[in-house]
């Protein structure tokens, strides 16, 4: 179809596009939620005919994901997690605009500023004045369910993200466990994941 620039019905576009990635061909499409947050569903495969497709809930994490951090094990598990799902041949990534764990950017490069101090990153946001942990997954239920998945193969460490899912009327039919991008540098951070927020992590 040719598209006149200016001219061009909304409707007419099509909801998602293609994303080439050096993981592998994927397609790509947002959905804003009640804030003007905008999230992105990045998928392969029909998921709609696979009976639990393999996804990954990743909470944006500007340090990690685009800058390489090693103080979390962000970006790794999003490179992992494309990876994997490119070999599985389906699965998605819901990309969740939530910024370190829900509290946003600034403040989380506060929170950092106090861990640079010796507070671990639960002690962090609360002398902040903010949740150990501010993110729902009701947006995460809507973009599965709006591609047509109702049950799941979660990549996850995290409980909630398994309670949030089933909560919002999306089925967790396996948990599958997703470490990686352990290092020296982050080892206190991930404990404190572990020991104080019940993180799943056998490290």
């Amino acid at each position: 179809m040719t598209i006149q620039i200016g001219n061009t019905n909304e409707a007419e576009i099509a909801p998602d596009s293609f994303l080439p990635t050096e993981y592998g061909n994927f397609r790509i499409r947002i959905t804003v939620d009640e804030d003007g947050k905008e999230h992105a569903l990045l998928y392969t495969g029909d998921l709609s005919s696979e009976n639990s497709p393999l996804i990954r809930i990743h909470s944006e994490c500007l340090t990690g994901d685009a800058f390489g951090s090693m103080k979390c094990d962000c970006g790794p598990q999003l490179q992992a997690a494309m990876k994997e799902i490119q070999e599985e041949g389906s699965g998605a990534i819901v990309y969740l605009r939530q910024e370190g764990r829900g509290i946003g950017l600034k403040c989380k490069i506060q929170a950092y500023a106090l861990q640079d101090i010796g507070y671990d990153t639960l002690d962090a946001n609360l002398a902040l004045g903010l949740p150990a942990d501010a993110r729902e997954y009701s947006i995460a239920a809507k973009m599965l369910k709006d591609v047509g998945v109702h049950a799941v193969r979660l990549m996850t460490n995290n409980p909630l993200k398994v309670e949030g899912l089933v909560q919002n009327g999306v089925n967790v039919i396996k948990r599958k466990p997703h470490i990686t991008g352990v290092s020296s540098v982050n080892q206190h951070y991930l404990s404190t994941k572990s020991e104080r927020m019940g993180h799943i992590l056998d490290i």
